[in-house]
């Protein structure tokens, strides 16, 4: 069955992003998918969406972290579900430390001697390591020892501790958004929790999120979800779904660089979360197979357009 003919882009040297995007929604492949999610982004921006981001990937290392931080302020991001890599990560600039351009071929045993540490092409030195310790242990220590902790209260308190305005936890504390992280024992700041309980008291329940983020789900009208990749908080969003009468997300865009033939999540496609419950029968989906590097800034700038002339 034929569908609507290709157009083919025009670029013109004055062009908007917005005008940009409006080009490629004539084109097919990953042109059309980009066009058609900012689409579907502009219209989550609803009064009555609740906006779900979910934030994997080293994408703040990589210099996504204002862009993120913006969205908070903007009003994109309701509930932010991230991995704490991305939260360490945050942390380590918001206390002065500061990622570096490399390379992605070189000897990483003379980096290991250097006490350098490689994120593809961006490099970490170790003191960030150290200052960022330094800085998480004062904020375990002043702690309610009497109190047990939610991984996002806990995350909360830690954006509290930050003076950064950039920082990602620091607008979240801010804006009054929360941020899930339900892995993060997988991160520095998980390692540091540990360390800080081997003589010190810090009580964190994992589970205590659950009944928050559920109610959120609960009393949401219409839901909507912008992925960045999968993994843990890919899964994290879409499961919410699964003991809440709504019939699935209403919008879900997912950016990604993986494939669904190996069976794993991160490449999972929207369709088939349709199979679970977790994507709505009728809900508008885009699928994006690019660099979220590229997409992400790409697609807010273009919607924030749309949003100012509006």
């Amino acid at each position: 069955m034929m569908g609507n003919r290709i157009k083919p882009a025009e670029i013109r040297g004055t062009m908007t992003v917005d005008q940009l995007i409006g080009q490629l929604d004539g084109c097919a492949f990953g042109a059309g998918r980009i066009a058609r999610a900012c689409d579907i982004l502009e219209e989550m921006q609803a009064d009555d969406v609740t906006k779900f981001f979910g934030l994997s990937g080293a994408m703040v290392p990589a210099g996504m972290r204002n862009v993120v931080s913006d969205m908070i302020r903007d009003g994109y991001i309701d509930i932010l579900v991230t991995t704490g890599a991305n939260m360490v990560h945050d942390v380590i600039e918001a206390v002065g430390g500061c990622h570096t351009f490399g390379a992605e071929t070189v000897d990483d045993f003379e980096l290991r001697n250097q006490h350098i540490n490689r994120i593809y092409d961006v490099y970490l030195e170790d003191s960030c390591f150290e200052t960022l310790e330094s800085r998480l242990q004062g904020i375990f220590g002043g702690l309610d020892q009497n109190k047990t902790y939610s991984i996002r209260e806990l995350l909360t308190e830690i954006g509290r501790g930050l003076d950064d305005k950039h920082s990602i936890l620091r607008t979240a504390y801010e804006c009054d958004v929360p941020v899930y992280c339900p892995a993060i024992q997988d991160s520095i700041i998980g390692l540091q929790a540990w360390l800080y309980n081997q003589t010190g008291k810090m009580h964190v329940d994992a589970f205590k999120d659950m009944r928050e983020l559920m109610d959120r789900c609960y009393d949401a009208k219409r839901t909507g979800a912008l992925l960045i990749g999968g993994g843990v908080p890919k899964n994290y969003i879409l499961q919410c779904m699964l003991v809440t009468p709504k019939q699935g997300y209403d919008y879900v865009i997912q950016i990604t660089m993986d494939r669904a033939e190996t069976g794993g999540l991160s490449g999972a496609t929207l369709e088939e979360a349709r199979s679970w419950g977790k994507v709505g029968e009728n809900s508008k989906t885009a699928q994006v197979y690019c660099d979220a590097t590229i997409a992400l800034p790409l697609m807010v700038a273009a919607v924030n357009e749309r949003r100012q002339k509006k």
